[in-house]
């Protein structure tokens, strides 16, 4: 018998259909935008990996190499810019201190990789997750705000429930499979947005009403 949660997955994926998430072409381009998209909208990430791509500096090496307060001016639009320069700053230096390139340390195995990324100061079990899941292919399940949302109002987790526990329970019920978790996140996102929003939500019509 399936468990409910493979149920929403079904669902969801039903309704809206594959969601080709996360939209960046390289695993730099990932783990930049996912560095950045903390407290901001995408559609200001958009706006400053676009600087950062027009400008020639979209690789490692480019942003090992550019002063911190250059690449704050780049990535303005995300906001916060400066602290998320020195992040993505901290942890270009520490992948370069211990490997040859970004490939290289993406390549660990899957726990090393989280404890390496939540090493560095200013990445959280989400942005950590983000990057081992979309740039590395680990099976990570990524867990933010609408997943706890969603879950706690279909009666499945307790309004307490912390990011591990939330993790835990989806990695439990479903095979250990990236492309699955990619997937299942994007569309929980896009619920979330469209129906499960935080005020005024839209039940009537959501897809998972039947629940």
């Amino acid at each position: 018998m399936p468990s409910r949660l493979t149920d929403i997955y079904t669902t969801l994926f039903a309704h809206f259909g594959p969601q080709h998430w996360w939209p960046g072409d390289t695993p730099i381009e990932i783990t930049v935008g996912a560095i950045l998209t903390q407290n901001t909208a995408w559609t200001n990430v958009e706006r400053a990996i676009a600087n950062l791509r027009d400008a020639g500096l979209l690789d490692f090496a480019s942003l090992l190499a550019l002063p911190t307060g250059e690449l704050a001016q780049y990535i303005r639009p995300a906001g916060y810019y400066n602290l998320k320069a020195k992040r993505l700053h901290n942890l270009l230096a520490m992948v370069a201190a211990r490997h040859a390139d970004l490939d290289g340390f993406l390549s660990q195995d899957t726990e090393s990789l989280r404890q390496a990324l939540l090493a560095v100061n200013g990445i959280g079990p989400e942005t950590a997750d983000s990057i081992a899941l979309y740039a590395a292919g680990k099976p990570l399940f990524v867990v933010d705000a609408y997943t706890h949302r969603i879950l706690h109002r279909h009666g499945l987790a307790e309004e307490e429930a912390d990011y591990h526990s939330l993790q835990e329970r989806f990695m439990t019920e479903l095979p250990p499979d990236p492309q699955l978790y990619n997937e299942y996140h994007a569309l929980i996102v896009r619920l979330g947005k469209e129906y499960c929003r935080k005020s005024s939500p839209r039940c009537t019509g959501c897809p998972l009403e039947h629940l």
